[in-house]
């Protein structure tokens, strides 16, 4: 059955019957306002019925009427009349009584539609009980409930006048954290893990306190005493390896939610705690490094995808790389490059750091790039008088000089690290030649020029004809030799 049939047209043919200007009827909604209400109170034992008077299933009519309902309250006379007639104070019985998960998600999924239009979103979000019983939600072992719930929460937070009502008390209530993350970590259904992250997403996005606060988190906590269909206590989850299990459920079926999971590492990254949560994990941060060198690497922005591919990828590939930078920098904080060159065994985290494929991959992102900017520039000569899309192209110019600074900052850090050894195996892979180095030097300079001379030096002793070469096509090098 699909979730949401088609709404009906007005059953009552009175005038003034009609909701707002639309054709459906307010004696039919009240009708079913109404057998809702009856159906989480019934006077009588029925065959759904369990033995604690309330109903577990959904008749077939019930069911079809309160999805017109749900489909109905799109629109914005209709909502309004639902609450008018407190449709938020009869779900909350539903909340507080229903045993029935399908009822539970069809009212979270109409409060969801309600939510849309600002006046009543801000009457839900003030309502610090209904706030409250939402939030519960989330501990709910029923996917569709969750979802829906979620996809009401990043309305409401989406939405300026009470975004900040929303966030604080998801702060004060402690019972979110372990609710999220538990579904980050043991979810396989891909929509729902989308719609968690763009939540997390957003709040990280509204508030660095809650971040950081989630960042710290990781002691056992009790849920809360009113959900009866929860565990008593979550174990102690910690965010980051939480991210990471559901970037990977999400990676191969969902490229828009890969792209909010990588945005949700990137904003931890924006304080010394998120980063530290990142490389002082157990593992010292390989999990997190090996899922983003496998992406650049294995999947995104192949050597076999056309260049314009940077285009459609380019906001990931700029939270990717702006993790792998932050990781870099953090590790060579922590002197580990420096025990490299002393030839002291070191974790697994430090090799893998100068590893010959991913240079190649950033090299390959910018050389894309010079092919996307020579077709933006095309483009734009052929639409000289159009004004239409102009703004588009500034737009995607923005991200592309983004994604441009970062690959740039963490190649030239990268570089300044290679040893005559990286350097001939760069070479022996294809990696490295005069085509790759001349785009290097080409974005690098003149910003990383210390870098690029750093470069250079060890080139010129893995390959000497190379280094003159590449002299010869950069004057200002040479200058400075």
């Amino acid at each position: 059955m699909d979730r949401n049939p088609s709404p009906p047209s007005s059953e009552a043919e009175e005038e003034g019957d009609a909701v707002g200007n639309t054709v459906y009827s307010k004696h039919w909604l009240f009708s079913i306002l109404t057998r809702l209400i009856e159906v989480i109170s019934p006077e009588k034992t029925e065959p759904s019925v369990s033995p604690e008077g309330i109903q577990t299933e959904l008749d077939e009519e019930m069911e079809n009427d309160i999805c017109k309902v749900w489909d109905m309250s799109m629109d914005e006379d209709v909502a309004l009349f639902l609450q008018e007639f407190n449709a938020p104070d009869i779900f909350m019985g539903v909340f507080a009584k229903s045993k029935c998960p399908r009822l539970t998600e069809i009212c979270v999924g109409i409060l969801g539609n309600m939510a849309c239009f600002q006046d009543i979103c801000m009457s839900i979000s003030k309502d610090e009980n209904l706030g409250q019983v939402l939030l519960q939600r989330l501990c709910d072992s029923d996917s569709p409930t969750l979802l829906e719930t979620s996809r009401l929460l990043l309305t409401c937070l989406s939405q300026p006048e009470v975004a900040s009502v929303w966030v604080e008390r998801i702060r004060e209530n402690p019972s979110v954290y372990d609710c999220v993350c538990f579904i980050m970590s043991s979810s396989t259904n891909v929509e729902l893990l989308v719609k968690v992250g763009e939540v997390v997403d957003k709040l990280f996005d509204l508030d660095e306190e809650l971040m950081l606060n989630w960042i710290k988190n990781g002691t056992c906590r009790s849920v809360g005493p009113s959900v009866d269909d929860s565990p008593e206590e979550l174990p102690d989850f910690k965010i980051v390896p939480c991210i990471l299990e559901a970037a990977k459920q999400v990676r191969s079926d969902n490229p828009e939610g890969l792209d909010v999971y990588m945005h949700i590492l990137q904003l931890l990254t924006t304080v010394d705690e998120g980063i530290q949560a990142i490389v002082q994990a157990p593992d010292g941060g390989k999990e997190t490094w090996s899922l983003l060198y496998d992406l650049i690497c294995h999947e995104l922005c192949q050597p076999d995808d056309p260049p314009i591919i940077v285009q459609e990828q380019k906001t990931v590939l700029a939270s990717i790389l702006s993790v792998l930078s932050a990781m870099f920098a953090s590790q060579s904080e922590q002197e580990y490059i420096k025990m490299r060159k002393s030839n002291i065994k070191l974790p697994f985290s430090c090799y893998f750091i100068l590893d010959m494929p991913l240079i190649g991959s950033l090299i390959r992102i910018l050389q894309y790039m010079e092919g996307c900017g020579k077709r933006s520039v095309d483009n734009s000569k052929d639409s000289e008088q159009q004004e239409t899309g102009r703004a588009d192209l500034n737009e995607e110019d923005f991200h592309l000089k983004i994604l441009k600074d970062i690959c740039c900052e963490l190649l030239s850090n990268m570089l300044q690290e290679l040893t005559k050894e990286n350097t001939l195996e760069g070479l022996h892979q294809g990696h490295l030649n005069e085509q790759t180095c001349s785009c290097v030097f080409q974005n690098l300079l003149p910003l990383y020029f210390t870098s690029v001379e750093s470069f250079l030096e060890v080139l010129r002793e893995a390959d000497q004809t190379l280094a003159d070469n590449l002299e010869k096509r950069f004057p200002s090098l040479k200058v400075h030799a």
